[in-house]
């Protein structure tokens, strides 16, 4: 009797591949520690980069949005209220510019070695968590300074926050990252497509200020997220758990969809990248 060896494809997603994530997890450490050095390498002030781009863009705001165009912030001082939208907004649009471009800036790494590609995504997402942290001691330090004291109920729900920019951060990344390995558009697209979303996200106004139109922003799970870091951490208003809700269920569903498509579309990247 002879036996006979089936070869099938690999299945677009399985538990095999998380199993194989762990597996490589000291590479992806090694990833977030390279892009890191990396960024900072050559550099006067090293990071305090991670500080000086969401602090000027503060104080750029402030000035022009909260002294001259006097815009609301629901009670509390203008720079802390836009600080913190900034720095949940930061985290999200960069990993999400980065991400995007993770596979054509490791072409080399790509085409001559196999590891898991997931791992690319997921250590540039990491790096930026690394910039948030950082940055959120500038918070610390407004807050101290304007005589707040951040509430108890915002630090507890500060990781779900995180994870919840953390999951559209990769899912919309691993999407993009996909598609612009095949069609290069999407780094001249991306720019633009995220400033206009800022604008379209509670990060220099309060959500209150559209009205009724103000479901109009629901749809960006962004915004659930920084209405509810200010809820919490500033006491602006009560936390809307059902807000939260929407956003992570919704930023699950571009996970989910960032993944598949990903993963099925791999084959591929060694070919055309």
């Amino acid at each position: 009797m002879t036996n006979v060896t089936i070869i099938k494809p690999k299945k677009v997603l399985s538990l095999r591949d998380f199993k194989e994530l762990w597996d490589y997890k000291e590479l992806l450490y090694f990833f977030v520690w390279r892009d890191f050095k990396v960024r900072y390498k050559q550099t006067i002030i090293g990071i305090g980069w991670a500080i000086f781009q969401p602090f000027m863009t503060m104080v750029v705001f402030s000035i022009f949005f909260g002294k001259l165009l006097k815009i609301p912030s629901d009670g509390v001082p203008y720079p802390i209220f836009v600080y913190t939208g900034l720095l949940f907004w930061q985290f999200f649009s960069s990993a999400l510019s980065e991400t995007s471009n993770v596979l054509i800036s490791n072409q080399a790494i790509i085409t001559k070695v196999y590891f898991p590609r997931l791992i690319l995504p997921l250590s540039s997402v990491a790096t930026k968590l690394v910039d948030f942290a950082i940055a959120s001691v500038i918070l610390a330090g407004m807050m101290v300074y304007y005589g707040y004291t951040p509430h108890l109920s915002g630090l507890f729900i500060l990781p779900l926050l995180l994870a919840i920019t953390f999951m559209a951060s990769v899912g919309g990344g691993l999407f993009l990252a996909a598609i612009n390995v095949k069609y290069r558009d999407v780094r001249y697209v991306l720019p633009f497509f995220i400033q206009i979303l800022m604008f379209l996200t509670p990060v220099i106004y309060p959500a209150s200020i559209a009205g009724k139109y103000s479901w109009i922003l629901a749809f960006n799970p962004m915004m659930g997220v920084i209405q509810s870091a200010r809820a919490g951490i500033l006491g602006t208003a009560p936390i809307n758990w059902t807000l939260i809700g929407i956003s992570f269920m919704a930023c699950a569903v571009l996970l989910a969809i960032g993944v598949i498509y990903f993963k099925k579309v791999e084959r591929y990247f060694a070919d055309i990248a």
